[in-house]
């Protein structure tokens, strides 16, 4: 069993420690901030139970996961002999490069750096580091243990090896690593999903749809093609013969739409008060954590049904 170090214990940090525990790794977590390591651990045994009742533990009891968590006092006692790294620290630059600059100096020279950062690009905080070479962002889409998909994406400098690694690491943990080929603002997620809202925003904004409409559409209907494929298969089975055809037959009409989508719609503008009362109507601001509660159920169940039909069905 391997060891690895989860640095920042807050959100994000919790549940990569619930990903890397659950297949089978020891988890060092730390957190500067007195109390917030215990209380990730607390919200680990949480969710750990509820996975273990949808059977995503596979033959794993709960606590035998959670007893992988270790909670130290010092970043030297996090770091001693594990071989991956996953910072979780406040998004923030300067956080970020005082962070790395303690990692590079402490670590072990085999043992990779990587951060969750989700809009700050690796060079940006790497640049300066003797060990440069070994970090590089793991960007989860939250909460990494129930969402498989992570992004990995490379400072100009990370060594192929270190990617190659990093690569193999997270698919034997279950997860579905995006291997960038270089870094790039907004990595791939935050870029195709922002496309996605900034329509979202204009449609609402302009007066064609209600925010309820908007999710209607992509909660019974883009998304659930998109549970299983992504854009590219989506339009390869789409048409009869396949991508090309589907390009031939229907690229016309994106190329009409398209002038029309390159105006913004400023989010906190007064499309805000209509995208928060909405909300607030549908989900009063108290029962938020209740909800996000009922998310990751769904989630688990979506997981399960997700095992079980590619067992069934096949990929």
């Amino acid at each position: 069993m391997s060891v690895v170090a989860v640095v920042g214990a807050g959100l994000i940090g919790r549940a990569w420690a619930i990903g890397f525990a659950r297949a089978g790794h020891e988890v060092r977590l730390f957190d500067e901030t007195q109390g917030a390591a215990a209380k990730a651990k607390d919200f680990a045994a949480e969710a750990l139970t509820l996975l273990a009742s949808e059977g995503l533990l596979e033959d794993q009891k709960a606590a035998d996961v959670l007893a992988r968590f270790s909670l130290v006092t010092s970043l030297e006692k996090a770091l001693d002999g594990v071989v991956h790294v996953q910072e979780s620290t406040p998004e923030d630059l300067d956080i970020k490069i005082a962070v790395y600059r303690r990692l590079d100096a402490l670590a072990a020279p085999h043992v990779v750096l990587a951060s969750s950062t989700s809009a700050i690009l690796p060079s940006r905080f790497t640049a300066d580091l003797k060990g440069r070479h070994r970090c590089l962002v793991v960007h989860p889409i939250n909460p990494p243990y129930l969402i498989p998909a992570a992004e990995i994406v490379p400072a100009p400098w990370t060594a192929a090896d270190v990617i190659e690694r990093t690569r193999t690491f997270l698919l034997a943990m279950g997860q579905a690593p995006i291997v960038m080929k270089k870094e790039i603002d907004g990595f791939v997620m935050n870029r195709m999903q922002g496309a996605l809202l900034e329509e979202a925003f204009r449609l609402v904004a302009d007066g064609f749809a209600s925010i309820e409409d908007i999710d209607v559409g992509i909660r019974e209907g883009l998304a659930l093609r998109w549970s299983f494929m992504g854009p590219f298969e989506t339009i390869d089975l789409n048409a009869p013969g396949g991508i090309s055809d589907y390009i031939e037959r229907y690229q016309q009409i994106y190329e009409r739409l398209f002038p029309s989508m390159q105006r913004r719609v400023d989010w906190a503008g007064p499309v805000l008060a209509l995208a928060e009362a909405d909300r607030r109507k549908k989900l009063p601001a108290a029962k938020l954590g209740e909800r996000a509660l009922w998310r990751d159920r769904q989630l688990m169940a979506l997981m399960a049904h997700k095992r079980r039909a590619r067992r069934d069905i096949g990929e």
